[in-house]
């Protein structure tokens, strides 16, 4: 492994030719800085303070060609760090005029600060000149340009997650509202987003109206907004606990005001993220091989939405090895001399990327035959650590998804892991 990814380091430095123009932009949100080197790492031209607009752009292509024609070079290469999101645009109005544009991991951005003068000091000019040097040293990575069903997948999860952060958020409002209201409220309903609790809440707001209430009133009420009721003995439960409730009994408009509220903001989000899981939905039946991964028993349709949406189109990848790198799940060594130490993941990577990948595993060790009958006999034959072995069944995973893409095949259970090899 550790000679193919100096394989791939060499290739990446012999493609800067003698007659490139490197070029390292560090961006902002308004204004970005570039900076440009010849392939021995000598600066080239004075830096370029440029918009982040059309006529800013185009004032970054002139610049590039001026430098280009004085030092007669025939080629360009533009590197970036891809944090944020103000790097997307200027990386794909650079793409259509034809210039090629390469990405730079962040973390060896701040790594290499001191290569050029020795110190910690840092600028805008000098953070776009370290990125320069980078790309000359073969320290990048290309733009991964696929379709648009990708990219539409990654907006679409991305607005998924903070739609989802803003439902934990109310929906831990709305227990600690209970909690201070109508603590007994549980002892009925033991789940609060329950669509009996949401319903109760919703007709009768505190204790103390369900205390002047009948039977009826409340069975009624639950009949009025619910198709199944939770029945008559859960409405007497209901009532009896209201009866000798020890939720406060001040500010009680207050807390039925912010009550309102909450559950507004829980009708919004819960619809919001049905909408957005629905258009998920509809973008994965355009991607060819969507329909195979989704053949797998235990891959649902959003965690495969988060890996193609971060990822993007898996056939790109030459391994399952290069999504696991991708995502940062490649591992990590640190040893000197005879000593060894401890071999982590990286985790220098996409994140959601990670976490996706993390979650379809867990899935599908809880609900594949296959990755259920490894995870078992990885754990008690082999007597691997659980996390190791899970970790192992997401690489694993990786290769099978990039597999599957790439020669637009089937899922086999067999190919997994041969039965007489868990036997033996």
């Amino acid at each position: 492994m550790k000679f193919k990814m100096q394989d791939k380091q060499n290739q990446l430095i012999e493609r800067i030719s003698d007659n490139h123009l490197v070029v390292g932009v560090d961006i902002a949100q308004q204004l970005h800085v570039a900076r440009a080197v010849n392939f021995r790492g000598i600066v080239v031209g004075d830096p370029l303070a440029f918009e982040n607009n059309e006529d800013g752009f185009a004032s970054l292509l002139k610049w590039m060609e001026k430098l280009q024609r004085l030092n007669k070079l025939e080629a360009a290469i533009v590197g970036m760090e891809p944090t944020g999101h103000y790097w997307i645009n200027l990386s794909k109005w650079l793409f259509k005029q034809g210039i090629e544009v390469v990405t730079v991991n962040p973390h060896l951005v701040k790594r290499n600060k001191e290569n050029r003068d020795n110190t910690q000091s840092k600028s805008d000019k000098k953070d776009a000149l370290v990125i320069a040097d980078m790309v000359k040293n073969g320290y990048y990575a290309f733009v991964r340009n696929t379709s648009e069903s990708f990219e539409i997948l990654r907006v679409l999860m991305s607005n998924r997650d903070v739609v989802v952060k803003r439902l934990v958020s109310t929906i831990n409002q709305l227990n600690r509202w209970v909690d201070i209201v109508f603590p007994e409220l549980r002892q009925v309903f033991k789940d609060i987003t329950g669509k009996g609790a949401i319903a109760t809440l919703r007709l009768f707001p505190s204790p103390m109206e369900l205390r002047s209430l009948k039977l009826h009133d409340v069975v009624s009420g639950w009949k009025s907004i619910m198709k199944r009721q939770p029945g008559l003995k859960k409405a007497q439960l209901l009532l009896q606990l209201a009866r000798k409730s020890v939720g406060t009994r001040q500010a009680l408009e207050a807390y039925k005001f912010h009550l309102e509220q909450l559950l507004e903001e829980y009708d919004l989000a819960v619809l919001q993220l049905e909408r957005v899981e629905q258009e998920v939905k509809d973008v994965l039946k355009q991607i060819p091989f969507a329909k195979k991964l989704l053949a797998i028993k235990g891959i649902s349709e959003i965690s495969l939405a988060g890996i193609l949406g971060e990822a993007g189109d898996l056939s790109g990848f030459s391994h399952g090895n290069s999504l696991l790198r991708h995502a940062g799940l490649h591992l990590a060594e640190a040893s000197s001399g005879k000593w060894k130490g401890q071999i982590v993941i990286s985790k220098r990577g996409r994140s959601r990327l990670r976490r996706f990948l993390y979650l379809a595993t867990m899935s599908l060790v809880m609900n594949n035959t296959e990755f259920r009958a490894i995870h078992t006999h990885n754990v008690k034959v082999k007597k691997m650590k659980k996390m190791k072995s899970i970790m192992k069944l997401v690489g694993k995973l990786a290769r099978i998804f990039v597999g599957i893409a790439r020669r637009n095949e089937s899922y086999c259970a067999d190919k997994v892991q041969p039965i007489t090899e868990l036997v033996a």
